[in-house]
């Protein structure tokens, strides 16, 4: 049993002091025959590297977020999306303007505890700026977020109606019950859902059906980190043929089963950490 390091500070932000918990895995559950996980790129300009996923999720607690707000924006948020049944995830634009005041200035200090993008304020203010959407779930089975530029991202998403949900991330051993107003930092390449706490890290579709709050509303954007950014928080895009030396599943190519995580059709994955392997993602 994997158990992940969690380090909790209290961290001065925008008008209020907020709890910071990092959660540090430093192994994840990998199935044999491989010994790591790491994910390739769509990318040309990473078309012959991969990486490691980042070893930390941030979670923050406490920003001086007024819950009317909050219920607004979701209603709002709601109204955008189509939620029809377990497992439907939609996403919607929001504008800058539609958001409280203070509220991009609020988010930029806030991820800036996370000093992944640096120490320095203004380029958490500009990655919040560029794009922020609300994201809609009726729970969510696992699934990672890869196409694209994804794996050159860390997602964030601030929680704006949420109602006796985890936040999963199975093969880090990561569970973290979610209160409206929570913000978390996780890297998108790693399989996540939302699960019931109940239900022991299982996305189970009754869970959710049999209960009026089934829907969860989030506002979400991205981080976007240089190459050093990356080596920095201790994932170095390396050459593809390091990743295969060290027997590393390709997060580009896996499929998860929904409801727990695993990770399917694991012969077929045994020759994609080769550098002629095609970088598409799964069909």
């Amino acid at each position: 049993m994997i158990t992940p390091l969690h380090t909790v500070a209290t961290v001065a932000t925008f008008a209020t002091t907020a709890t910071l918990t990092t959660i540090t895995t430093t192994a994840h559950r990998v199935p044999s025959p491989f010994a790591t996980l790491a994910v390739r790129s769509e990318e040309s300009r990473h078309s012959h590297l991969a990486r490691a996923p980042c070893a930390c999720v941030h979670h923050l607690r406490g920003l001086a977020l007024d819950p009317a707000a909050l219920g607004a924006l979701a209603a709002l948020g709601q109204q955008r999306m189509a939620l029809a049944a377990f497992g439907d995830i939609d996403y919607a634009k929001v504008a800058l303007d539609e958001l409280p005041p203070d509220l991009v200035l609020l988010m930029a200090q806030a991820l800036q505890t996370t000093q992944v993008l640096g120490p320095e304020l203004d380029p958490y203010r500009s990655a919040v700026a560029a794009r922020i959407d609300f994201l809609g779930a009726w729970g969510a089975g696992f699934h990672n977020d890869v196409a694209g530029h994804w794996p050159s991202c860390l997602f964030w998403n601030l929680a704006l109606a949420v109602d006796d949900v985890e936040f999963v991330m199975p093969h880090a051993s990561v569970r973290v019950a979610l209160l409206p107003g929570d913000l978390i930092v996780f890297d998108p390449t790693m399989a996540h859902g939302l699960c019931r706490p109940g239900d022991d890290g299982q996305a189970m579709a009754e869970s959710f059906e049999s209960s009026a709050n089934s829907r969860q509303i989030f506002l979400s954007g991205e981080l976007p980190l240089s190459d050093a950014q990356w080596a920095e928080v201790g994932s170095p895009w390396l050459p593809i043929e390091e990743h295969a030396r060290r027997k590393a599943l390709d997060l580009l190519a896996a499929e998860f089963d929904e409801r727990s995580g695993a990770i399917k059709g694991l012969r077929a994955l045994a020759q994609r950490m080769q550098p002629d392997a095609p970088s598409a993602t799964r069909t």
